[in-house]
């Protein structure tokens, strides 16, 4: 059974959803969450709680969970498999369900190289496509990845993260079509800022009937600066920042307002994209920009279902 949250019944209702992110704090402090969950109540429909994001130690992603959904935001549960076994991803999965948790993301993790722990070692016991096959199967069969019997019901409404934009960009369907057919119900996709080139990605999707089994929520990122921009277009793999988003940025007088009217452009074409079911909104670190950006993109309020 699908765990009937409120973002599945938005995608699964033909409503244009809305998520965002939130991360941990590098501490304890729940106020931390709290504080972004205010700030994204009322613009989003679910918003993702990071999972020791950039290979950086932070507040887990499950108590985070249980703290944005005290403070009234459903949560998405991300998962990476960098830092977990097979036994330890269950076990999380079984007690976040167990706390009311019913979304989840299914990610690799960034490489520990490029965190605060580069000595760490990376368990990679299962990929990605594995933990979609393995929530799957403890949701639809009630049984561990052994075969043992689960007791009680598994409501879950599985995620998965895309890249449209890495090489080689003909694979990237085909990858995505993998994670499909392994049982995941919605995508998250990296930053959309080449739309031509998205656009491209979603016709292939479409011409293999992906739009009819899973809802794509393209991936947003605001752009705070000139340099936020530069180095996302150098040194952020998977995203393509085209020259034309670098010349609005620095003819502009400021350029952080001219970098939310980016996005805004960008969120009025990704609505007419075929196949496209919803907008996943990354602004970690400046989530108080999220409900404006919502708003101007005429997408409040948000429905209730």
């Amino acid at each position: 059974m699908k765990a009937g949250t409120n973002l599945e019944k938005i995608l699964e209702s033909g409503k244009f959803a809305v998520t965002a992110e939130a991360g941990p704090p590098k501490g304890t402090s729940a106020a931390v969450i709290q504080r972004k969950a205010e700030m994204l109540r009322h613009c989003c429909d679910a918003v993702n709680i990071t999972d020791n994001q950039t290979a950086i130690v932070r507040m887990s992603s499950l108590a985070g969970c249980v703290i944005a959904r005290q403070a009234g935001v459903e949560p998405v549960m991300q998962m990476v498999v960098r830092d977990r076994n097979r036994l330890a991803l269950q076990a999380d999965i079984l007690g976040a369900i167990a706390l009311g948790v019913g979304n989840f993301l299914c990610l690799s993790g960034d490489h520990q190289k490029f965190g605060n722990h580069p000595q760490a070692k990376g368990v990679f016991d299962i990929d990605s496509i594995q933990l979609i096959q393995m929530m799957k199967q403890m949701r639809d069969e009630k049984k561990f990845l052994n075969g043992d019997e689960i007791s009680g019901d598994v409501p879950m409404y599985i995620g998965a993260a895309a890249n449209p934009f890495a090489d080689p960009f003909e694979y990237r369907v085909k990858r995505l079509a993998k994670k499909v057919k392994a049982g995941v119900d919605f995508i998250q996709t990296q930053a959309v800022y080449d739309v031509p080139r998205f656009a491209r990605y979603m016709k292939m999707a479409c011409d293999m009937g992906l739009d009819k089994k899973v809802h794509v929520l393209a991936g947003v990122i605001p752009i705070r600066s000139l340099g936020m921009a530069r180095y996302m277009r150098d040194y952020v793999s998977g995203v393509t920042v085209p020259d034309e988003i670098i010349t609005r940025l620095e003819k502009a007088e400021k350029a952080k307002e001219e970098g939310v009217k980016i996005i805004l452009d960008i969120i009025e074409q990704l609505k007419e994209i075929p196949g496209v079911h919803g907008i996943h909104i990354m602004a970690v670190g400046w989530e108080d920009i999220v409900q404006e950006m919502v708003e101007k993109a005429g997408l409040m309020p948000r429905p209730v279902l």
